[in-house]
């Protein structure tokens, strides 16, 4: 048998080209060859894995054991047809291996800057308490702005639109007793993120806050979807990126719902997109109706999540199958994130 360790390897470095570009942005690391290795051995190979500064995706296309478990928990993911592996937060359970490298492998190429930024987020946000966690995922949004992946991306999206905000209010509240419920109220955007948008939820999620009688919160949405994501007329409309990291912190519903989650109960349907999925998994309780499907598509865009979903994602499915949603942009069907524990309970929605 071939040497099977790391060592394979000088280092697991990234490799910038002259314009700064990451070269090897992805390392794929085949796990069955560590079978017969000794326990020693694994534990150095996962600790080198650990501090790689590439994604480093694990392949293993025979059983999942006890002993490759260090190597699991070292990686940024690992791909197995292994139905056993289901139980495990580390893996994704793919049908063909080869077919899914190449689709993690293309979505990485297309945006290898932004993808090494994200792989390193998550491992740093899943150790943090929220506010640092949130500060260094608004660190890396804030700094991508600037970079030429989202430069691209604005160039192909072209012009924004422009968009002229409805006169009626964007988020609706309704008490009841000691319950609020919270709706997101601009269907004709799909319930899009947008700055009024957002302030107005900061704004009802603080009521909430403040108001320790207000036992049960209850977030929806209006219309066909729960959250399309941010407004994409509005990206790039940041002129000041160091203005633009302050306001992601400081003007953060999400930082409120994630202080109040055990009373906090969001009602998801249809479209989960971007930020619209990032909000809800703070939530204590996430009920999705049949057709809700989740879905990350900042990578495109050469961005990371900014709107906590490094954070409140990796809590509810690990940072593993984080990864892997957030560097390919597959659809979370609800009832895979019923199975994986992106949300608590898939119900028809309440009429």
């Amino acid at each position: 048998m071939p040497d099977s360790g790391i060592d394979l390897f000088d280092e697991f470095a990234v490799e910038l080209t002259a314009d700064g570009t990451p070269a090897t942005p992805m390392v794929v690391v085949p796990l069955d060859a560590f079978g017969t290795e000794t326990p020693d051995r694994i534990a150095r190979t996962a600790e080198r894995m650990s501090q790689a500064l590439p994604l480093v995706v694990g392949v293993l296309r025979g059983p999942t054991t006890p002993g490759l478990t260090p190597l699991l928990q070292a990686a940024t993911l690992t791909l197995t047809t292994d139905a056993a592996a289901n139980s495990l937060p580390q893996a994704v359970v793919v049908d063909d291996i080869d077919a899914a490298l190449d689709l993690l492998g293309a979505a990485v190429q297309h945006s290898p800057r932004a993808a090494v930024a994200c792989g390193q987020l998550l491992r740093q946000t899943v150790r943090l308490p929220t506010v640092p966690a949130l500060a260094a995922e608004a660190a890396v949004y804030s700094m991508l702005l600037g970079g030429n992946e989202f430069e691209r991306w604005l160039a192909e999206r072209g012009a924004a639109r422009t968009v002229t905000p409805p006169e009626h209010a964007l988020v609706r509240t309704h008490r009841d007793d000691d319950r609020l419920t919270i709706t997101l109220n601009h269907p004709q955007r799909r319930n899009a993120l947008s700055m009024r948008l957002r302030e107005d939820l900061l704004e009802a999620v603080r009521l909430a806050d403040l108001d320790p009688t207000l036992t049960a919160v209850e977030i929806n949405g209006a219309g066909p979807v729960f959250s399309s994501g941010g407004d994409l007329d509005e990206f790039g409309t940041a002129t000041d990126l160091v203005a633009a990291y302050l306001v992601r912190l400081d003007r953060a519903p999400w930082r409120i719902i994630d202080r109040i989650r055990d009373r906090v109960t969001v009602r998801a349907h249809g479209a989960c997109i971007g930020a619209g999925a990032e909000v809800a998994a703070f939530a204590g309780t996430v009920i999705a109706a049949p057709d809700t499907y989740f879905a990350f598509p900042e990578l495109r865009m050469g961005l990371v999540p900014g709107a906590g979903g490094t954070v409140s994602v990796p809590r509810r499915i690990g940072r593993w199958r984080a990864a892997w949603l957030m560097l390919t942009e597959q659809r979370l069907t609800a009832a895979a994130a019923l199975e994986w524990g992106m949300v608590d309970a898939v119900e028809q929605t309440r009429s």
